[in-house]
């Protein structure tokens, strides 16, 4: 699929399964998203990949993560923490590592961190992949963050969520007039 084709057609898509990319088409996800724009080639982003039983793990922090939160949390709710990083084969952490630059805001870190991200998404798509990019109060939680590895000032960009579309639901169109206006000299 070309760059245009990938542009206009991606869907986020949940109910995902196996297989995820993997071998050379997760290699080429992993390098469309070191391509993200970057002012001064800082790469203020880490990426942590969670495949097989670390996606298990994962499911782990989120209800230690509940459990601190709300101490009285329900066996069900503990439980629907655990299957989250289950619900595709691969789960993808982006994580904006913000640094202290002279000449690069924080807000512009972050923003490439989140540039990097959909290119993941756009390059998994290219490539016959689906996926949804999933955040929440999980993104926020100190527990979580702590746990990935996020420290100071890093922000969780969210979890990528990657596997083959179980269905492929329509594309939807939208009035391009409802969002994107010509400026007008006064």
């Amino acid at each position: 699929m070309d760059a245009i084709e990938a542009l206009l057609t991606r869907k986020s898509t949940a109910l995902l399964e196996a297989p995820a990319p993997a071998g050379d088409d997760l290699e080429k996800i992993l390098k469309a998203a070191l391509r993200a724009p970057d002012h001064a080639c800082l790469r203020p982003w880490r990426i942590i990949l969670f495949k097989d039983d670390a996606r298990h793990e994962l499911g782990q922090i989120y209800a230690e993560a509940l459990k601190k939160k709300d101490v009285d949390a329900s066996d069900a709710a503990l439980e629907k923490e655990l299957k989250k990083p289950l619900r595709a084969p691969l789960v993808i952490a982006v994580i904006a590592k913000i640094q202290d630059h002279p000449k690069i805001p924080q807000s512009e870190q972050l923003l490439s961190a989140g540039a990097a991200a959909q290119n993941i998404m756009l390059a998994s798509h290219a490539l016959g992949f689906g996926g949804i990019w999933r955040s929440g109060d999980i993104c926020f939680d100190e527990t979580v963050k702590t746990r990935l590895g996020a420290t100071g000032l890093d922000e969780i960009i969210g979890f990528l969520y990657l596997g083959t579309p179980k269905s492929h639901p329509p594309i939807p169109e939208f009035e391009m007039s409802d969002h994107i206006q010509e400026w007008k000299s006064v």
